[in-house]
């Protein structure tokens, strides 16, 4: 069955409902230039109160192994994503790392040669000149099958409840992530959304 991630979490009510309709794990912004971000002083106080075998995920942009290790001392995150323009050698780190890709064309999948040493999973996201994710826009997912001789893959995107079921039968991927599907404005989730959305990526 694949695992679902859902990202952009900003409050305890979000998260309680995510984990309650299904969700594997939850995503949190470290990046202030996110309109998603999330201090870590709250990401804290949500992650203190999840139930066991719950992955808190920690995106972080361009952020240096040293600042990630404080965010995560203070936190409670288990698992890293790396969603900037880190090199193959940074996501060497103590930690499980997933790396996001931004896929604009089959050549964006060069680099996975090189990551996938180092990576638990990659996150393929569509790329956006301006957005480093969040966008709400879909990629070829024949580019995503493709990326799956790499490693285990997360596809994010453009999903919604209304294609998460195609997107998940067709790429097969090991999970899918999703943000602004899901959501009533920037970091507040429309929870019957997200219930949809959970209940057919796991039911496809």
């Amino acid at each position: 069955m694949v695992r679902v991630k859902i990202c952009g979490i900003t409050n305890i009510d979000d998260a309680l409902a995510a984990v309650d309709y299904g969700a594997d794990a939850l995503g949190f912004v470290f990046f202030k230039g996110s309109p998603r971000f999330i201090s870590p002083e709250k990401a804290a106080s949500i992650i203190k109160v999840l139930p066991p075998f719950i992955h808190a995920v920690g995106v972080f942009v361009d952020e240096s192994p040293a600042e990630i290790g404080k965010l995560i001392s203070a936190t409670g995150v288990n698992l890293v994503q790396l969603h900037g323009e880190e090199p193959p050698e940074s996501c060497r780190m103590p930690w499980r790392v997933i790396k996001a890709i931004r896929v604009k064309s089959l050549d964006s999948l060069a680099p996975l040669v090189q990551f996938k040493k180092y990576v638990s999973a990659f996150l393929l996201d569509a790329y956006s000149p301006d957005k480093l994710g969040g966008t709400g826009m879909l990629f070829n997912w024949d580019i995503a099958v493709e990326a799956k001789r790499f490693g285990r893959i997360i596809l994010a995107g453009g999903l919604t409840p209304d294609n998460v079921i195609e997107a998940v039968k067709y790429v097969r991927p090991y999970g899918v992530d999703v943000s602004s599907g899901v959501e009533l404005a920037k970091g507040k989730k429309d929870l019957g959304k997200m219930k949809l959305f959970i209940e057919r990526a796991k039911g496809a």
